[in-house]
């Protein structure tokens, strides 16, 4: 046995900036949940933007239905499965893992968020942080990652490729979501704010922990040809 490592989930050079990015991201995530906590009214920016995009047509619905769909448990599996389906394909099984684990914990945080802060909309219906917005995202960031690791790009081309497949996967899926009237504008960048800060903790815990594993069987190896 080598002790040859995977290749990372987290690409090292997007360590220094994604880092201090998914800090500030969990503390957005924070103040917009102490801001709108058991509130179910718009906030001021939620009624600009919903001003905006009110009375959208009919081809727009169901462009915004298609994306909501992806979001839904059965569109959602469909594009995990696929995704880790690929990244098997290409031998990139920390990246494998990421998207099943981190994109499960980004879901799960969002879904324990609603519950903490209690902000409602339509009677009754939790609604921050978005949690279709944060799959989405959490899936754009964990294909970006594999994508800058497999290009080999550097600290500032790979940042730049993450971030903004986070924004216009994010932008995206909270349009749809504010289109369809299923979230304040606030729930979208809370959820695109969630996977920004759950994904990269998520990458870094599956390469600490793999790199331990491989320098475990490589101890082991070295011991059972003394």
């Amino acid at each position: 046995m080598t002790g040859r490592p995977a290749p990372a989930a987290l690409p090292p050079p997007l360590r220094v900036w994604l880092g201090p990015a998914a800090v500030l991201a969990a503390l957005v995530v924070a103040v917009l949940g102490v801001l709108y906590a058991d509130d179910s009214r718009p906030g001021t920016a939620d009624a600009r933007i919903w001003a905006a995009v009110d009375g959208v047509g009919p081809r727009w619905r169901h462009i915004a239905l298609a994306m909501d769909f992806l979001g839904e448990p059965v569109g959602a599996a469909t594009l995990v499965v696929a995704t880790v389906t690929g990244c098997l394909l290409l031998r990139r099984p920390r990246a494998a893992v990421l998207v099943l684990v981190g994109v499960g914990l980004t879901v799960g945080t969002a879904t324990l968020l609603k519950s903490l802060v209690g902000r409602t909309i339509h009677g009754g219906n939790l609604s921050y942080p978005s949690g279709h917005t944060a799959f989405a995202t959490a899936l754009a960031l964990a294909v970006a990652l594999l994508a800058t690791g497999r290009l080999g790009l550097g600290r500032t081309a790979g940042t730049s490729l993450v971030l903004a497949a986070a924004l216009v996967a994010g932008t995206a899926m909270g349009w749809a979501q504010v289109v369809l009237g299923a979230h304040y504008p606030t729930d979208a960048l809370g959820g695109w704010c969630t996977a920004l800060a759950v994904i990269p903790a998520t990458a870094w815990l599956v390469d600490r922990t793999a790199d331990r594993l491989v320098g475990r069987t490589a101890d082991a190896g070295r011991r059972e040809r003394r």
